[in-house]
This record gives C-alpha cells, structure tokens and sequence, in this order.
C-alpha cells in the first residue's frame, strides 16, 4: 500500500450494521455458499514469495528482479489451473513493469467481476503483508474457483498489480488503456491491500457513503457484502474511507463499483478498536510496515484466514448462482439429515474421543467470547454435529480427547454418478492445533478418496457454513459409504464440527 496516513473512524458509528435505510434489500441474491480458503495454502504462497525476495536483494519492487519472479511464481500456478493469463507490460522510473491478468473461462464477459491485489513491494523489504497478503489470499480464491470447477453467471477476472507503491502506477495504466467497450464491461472491482497485518483491525471500504462520499453506484453492494460475512462470524467492522490510496482508485474514477477489506497500516489501534478487535491499543496496525521486517513474521493468522475467506465469500456471492457447488444434474442420492437414513457412529469401534460424538440432531448453538463455534442447521433443524447440545457453557459438549467417525449407510452409485456436495463448517479456538481436524471421505469397495481435509490452528477460528464439492466419477456403478472423521487429538482444545445436507448427482 503507497504510504499516507489513514484516519480511521469510531466504532461506535461503524459496526456490521452500518449501512444506509433500504442498503439490506439491494444486496445481491443468494448465492451458493463459498468454499473454505486454507490458510495453510495461502501462507505457502507467502513463504514463496518470502523466499523470492530473500534470493532477490530482499525485496519485490518494481523494476527489481524479486517482482517479476514473484509474478511468475503467480502466472505458473494459475496457468496450471486452466486460467487464461496475460501479462501487461509498462514504464515507470525508467523501468519496465508489469501486471499481470487472469481470466477464468466462462461467464457472460459483458458482466465482468474483477478481484486485484498489487504484487510489488517497497524496496526497503520483502512486503508479506504489504502486499503479500492480498496477493497470496486472491491467488487461492483463483486456485479455489478452478477446484471447485465454478461456473458463476458473471465472468471472473484476477490482476496482480505492478508498481503500486509508486502511485498505483500499474492499476492506472491499465484502466486508463482498456477500451471504453471493455472498460464498460467490468461491473465490479474488489480491492485487497494488506489483509494480514499483525495488530490488525477489519475496516471495509465505505462504498454506502455512511461515513464518507462513497462510492459509485453498486459499490455499496459490495461493502455488505462483504460485511455479511464477518457478521456471520461475529467480527465487528469499521469504514475507511475511498481516499485512492489502493489500487481501487483508478476503477473508481471511471464510475465502475469497488470494495474491499483492510487490516490496517502504519495507523495506530485506539483503545476502543482493541476493545472491538483485540490486540495492542496505541500501536500501529502494521508496525513493520514499509519495512525490512514485514516478512513472514509479520502477519496475522486469524486475520489472513478471515479476510481469504471473506474474499472467496465475495467473489462467489457477487459472482452469482452459477451452479459449480450444487452441480447440476440429476440427484441419485440426498440426505438432508432431518430423519434418521441410518447413519453409524464409530462403525470401526475404534473411536478414542470421550465426549462431544457425532450425532444426527437439532444442534444447539454455542459460541465463545462472540466467536460462533456450533452453528444451527445449515437447512431444515437436522445436521451431523460433534455434541449437539449446547450445555453450560461452549465447552461443555464439544469434542474432547480423541476422535470420533460416523458413516453413511450404503449407497449404490449409477453409471452416471458425477459429483457430491454437502455442507461443513469446523471450528475451534487458539488452543486447537494441527492434530486436530475434520475428514470427509467415500469409500469403496476398493479404496477410498478424502474430499475434505481441515486441519485445526493455534488460532480462533469462527464457525460458518461452507460448501465442498467432489468428483465421484471413479466410484460410480459401486456401493459406497460416506465417512465423517473429527478430533481433538492434541492437548485438549475446544473443537466443533458439523456436516449436512448431502446430495450426489449426475
């Protein structure tokens, strides 16, 4: 991000229900529900691009070779993901820079939703947060889109910005030079600079005008949005304002909508906001910033999973209701867990866990200090959760000591079985750790094949609903059986996890 001082504004104005009187009614339709982002992928690109910088001088500015290894590291994951890439090439400072595009196939390109992050750092240091965050969190929404096969009804577009932090020099050139034609086709842009800094607070751009000019007409779409989702995880969010610091600024001039998120910069964290958000009151947000030591250590977990999924939770809500995690098709088996279809709990009798069992129930509830960790039913009041009562308190019923596994009763595939979808969320505290962990597996008569894998971190991780979908193709015209593996299997951590409404088509 291009060095200003922000002034952040009161939390007491700008909570998640800051928005203009009718601003809830011209939110966009309901959408398929986002996948999980995995953390652990998203800090695998920063240890990446850390590693690009640290054998390139330390940096990834502009016109250095750190940049454009770092865009090629970028351009070689999304071409092996089937996206079309295109590398936009301009002058600043008498260097060569360069952007770098990245179009998902499909979608009406009339009707473009764009999602962009800059890629350079400053030539102080290796920039993790700044920008590294931003690029590595839209980096694995791409890679999630072309895993997902999603098919939304708007065209998806990705950028990597050059030269940011030297005035948004490589968003600018290429606003600037689309023609008015294609210009026009670009309804929406979401912007992400720096969404892991270590003091962090959330702030969303103001698109609604509540504290602030705003921005065009549809960028208050966005902002709730985006907003929606960290109300469903029960994170508080302020506005900054639309200052053209970030690479928003071009696309905003020209009239297209914008939005995004921010975790904050060289600003200092009020004692109000570490009341809201937690963390060191009257200490920048990113004190590392435009620094040798925004490095990998420099960031914020619980924030980069927050805003990666925040980011995947947009870019699939705008996108529209294209159908890639309710596949179409012919349903050959549905399960919405409301009766009992006969489900096993520890069908292997191996199960070590001594409290908080699956069970097919009306789950209750339970959250910790506002992070929500059971979550009701996805649909109807049935669901497969670990412990469904709520109980005392948040802990009383979750999963301890061991894991535990409920199977599906047999399911005969046709010839024609394509895919499975199914709802999930898991969700645990900053005492969970990687031995903790949600499966989902099909098994068959010949094997089997994991179809989700979540592993548990030393950090809050808020309950919300996703949806995962698979191919099954190579199971079809057998009898299979769907498998659902939990545990707490470190020292003891508060873990829930949940799963329903599963359907296999056609």
């Amino acid at each position: 991000m291009r060095s200003r001082t922000m002034a952040v504004l009161g939390a007491a104005a700008l909570t998640v229900s800051a928005l203009l009187p009718g601003a809830a009614a011209s939110a966009a339709p309901a959408a398929l529900a986002a996948p999980d982002i995995p953390l652990a992928n998203v800090k695998a690109h920063l240890s990446q691009l850390q590693s690009i910088a640290t054998g390139n001088g330390g940096n990834r500015a502009h016109g250095r070779p750190g940049y454009r290894a770092s865009l090629d590291y970028v351009k070689g994951k999304l071409d092996a993901a089937g996206y079309q890439t295109s590398v936009q090439s301009f002058t600043s400072g008498g260097a060569t820079g360069y952007n770098l595009i990245a179009d998902w196939p499909g979608g009406d390109t009339a009707d473009t939703l764009m999602t962009g992050a800059h890629l350079d750092s400053v030539s102080a240091g290796p920039g993790i947060n700044d920008n590294g965050s931003g690029s590595a969190s839209i980096l694995e929404t791409a890679l999630a889109v072309a895993r997902a096969g999603h098919q939304p009804n708007r065209h998806l577009r990705f950028a990597w910005w050059g030269a940011e932090e030297l005035g948004l020099v490589g968003s600018t050139y290429y606003v600037n030079n689309l023609p008015s034609a294609e210009r026009s086709k670009i309804t929406g842009y979401l912007n992400f600079d720096m969404v892991g800094s270590p003091n962090p607070g959330y702030f969303a751009y103001d698109g609604d005008g509540s504290s602030g000019s705003g921005g065009p007409a549809g960028s208050a779409e966005i902002e709730q949005v985006l907003r929606s989702y960290f109300s469903s995880i029960g994170v508080p969010v302020q506005d900054t304002a639309f200052d053209g610091r970030s690479d928003y600024g071009p696309f905003i001039r020209v009239g297209i909508p914008a939005g995004g998120m921010f975790t904050g910069a060289e600003g200092r964290k009020t004692s109000q906001q570490a009341q809201l958000w937690g963390g060191q009151a009257g200490v920048a947000f990113d004190r590392c910033y435009h620094s040798s030591c925004d490095t990998t250590s420099n960031i914020d977990d619980t924030a980069l999973d927050r805003n990666a999924d925040a980011i995947a939770h947009a870019v699939w809500t705008l996108g529209g209701d294209g159908g890639s995690q309710e596949p179409p098709g012919d349903t050959v088996y549905a399960d919405d867990l409301e009766t009992d279809a006969g489900w096993t709990v520890n069908p292997g009798g191996a199960d070590t866990a001594t409290a908080g069992a699956w069970q097919r129930a009306a789950p209750q509830p339970t959250n910790w200090s506002g992070t929500p960790l059971q979550l009701a039913a996805a649909g109807g009041s049935g669901a497969l959760v670990t412990g469904a009562a709520a109980g005392a308190d948040a802990g009383t019923y979750d999963l301890d000591g061991g894991a535990s596994s409920v199977q599906s009763p047999p399911i005969a595939l046709p010839a024609g079985a394509k895919t499975v979808s199914f709802s999930w969320f898991f969700a645990h505290l900053d005492n969970s750790s990687s031995a903790d962990y949600l499966r989902v597996r099909i098994v068959g008569p010949d094997g089997s094949a994991t179809m989700l894998d979540q592993p548990g971190a030393a950090a809050n991780r808020a309950g919300a609903w996703r949806t995962q979908t698979a191919d099954v193709s190579g199971y079809a015209g057998q009898t299979v059986r769907i498998l659902v593996e939990a545990a707490d299997a470190g020292s003891g951590s508060l873990v829930e996890a949940g799963l329903d409404d599963l359907k296999i088509t056609t």
